[in-house]
């Protein structure tokens, strides 16, 4: 998945998540290059609720934060899942 960011650094955030809701893959574009290799080791691998607590609301400069957008995208990320499987039970 790829999502645009806004108020950080990084201008694109792009991700897989494995059907346990693990990050198996995340890359930051336009991101200060040590912080985004260094945010995306320590966040593979972990459930994508664990990670957008962890990262949520970090500051940086004035208001946003590369974490708190890549925060963001994968709130935004699992919210349209969600949606979508309540959408299949309904149908169902």
């Amino acid at each position: 998945m790829r999502y645009s960011l806004v108020g950080s650094c990084a201008s694109f955030c792009d991700f897989t998540v494995d059907q346990d809701n693990r990050i198996r893959s995340i890359a930051l574009t336009g991101a200060c290059p040590g912080m985004a290799k260094g945010l995306c080791a320590l966040i593979e691998g972990r459930d994508i609720k664990v990670v957008i607590k962890l990262l949520s609301g970090i500051k940086c400069r004035s208001s946003g934060s590369c974490p708190d957008q890549v925060a963001k995208a994968l709130s935004k990320y699992l919210e349209s899942k969600q949606a979508e499987a309540k959408g299949i039970q309904e149908d169902t």
